[in-house]
Parts: C-alpha cells; sequence; structure tokens
C-alpha cells in the first residue's frame, strides 16, 4: 500500500467490501450497485483504489490478456475528491500495473481527452455498443 495526501492506494480488495464502495457512477441513469460494482474491480486484471478512513474514494480498473494489451474501462472518483490530484494518482499506479505491455486503450467524452494525454496517450478511434437496460451489470 502506498500513502498519498490523506489516502492510501492499493492494488488488491483486501479489506474492501461492498460497503466501503458507495458513492459512484454519478449521473448513470442505471448504475451498477456496489455489490455489482465489487464483483467488476474483483474480477480484473489490475486495480488501483484510493481509501480514506475504509471508504474506497476512487477506482480505476483494467481488463486485460496479460500478454500484450489492456483496456481501462472505468475510472471513478467521489464527487468531493474531483480536483485533488485523486485519478491522476489512481492512473499512475493503474499504468506502472501495467507497464511492459504493448497497448493500454480506453475509450473516453471529448471532455477528458486532455486528462488521458497527460499520461503520454493518444487519441485514437473506437467504435462502441452499448445495451443501457444492462448497465447496471445485473442479468
Amino acid at each position: 500500500m502506498l500513502h498519498a495526501e490523506g489516502m492510501e492506494l492499493q492494488t488488491t480488495l483486501d479489506g474492501i467490501t461492498p460497503a466501503n464502495l458507495g458513492g459512484f457512477f454519478e449521473g448513470w441513469p442505471n448504475p451498477p450497485t456496489p455489490q455489482t460494482l465489487w464483483r467488476i474491480l474483483d474480477g480484473s486484471y489490475r486495480v488501483a483504489l484510493a481509501v480514506e478512513d475504509g471508504q474506497v474514494i476512487g477506482f480505476v480498473n483494467a481488463i486485460s490478456d496479460g500478454v500484450l494489451c489492456a483496456y481501462i474501462p472505468l475510472l471513478e472518483v467521489r464527487a468531493q475528491w474531483r480536483g485533488q490530484g485523486v485519478a491522476s494518482q489512481l492512473v499512475e499506479n493503474l499504468f506502472v500495473q501495467l507497464g511492459g505491455l504493448y497497448m493500454m486503450d480506453t475509450a473516453c467524452d471529448d471532455g477528458l481527452v486532455p486528462f488521458y494525454e497527460r499520461f503520454g496517450m493518444v487519441r485514437g478511434n473506437a467504435m462502441v455498443w452499448r445495451d443501457y437496460a444492462r448497465q447496471n451489470g445485473q442479468g
């Protein structure tokens, strides 16, 4: 575990339960529950969690083949922690964990492009398909 300005960064779910994972997915019409988020993180190839006083205040995850490629599907920071460098620390930590892979990709809204460019990422094309009825991760 690394220490950073009033929070700890951790790379496992040790000590984390769904009760520690509330307050994310602001503005999503059909968000995953904390239980579903725990399952998402548990099934990920790598994770970075920002934790303060036992509560997860931010997270990022990667899915990967472990050989060449990783995709970063989710980066979330609770509203009261935004603008304080939490997301940057999470991404930096995840990139260290993914070091050695040929490619690390994500898809994001235009407004987030400058954030990811700070980490050496460049614009690319992405194709997406969404079934918003399944956005909460429930069958």
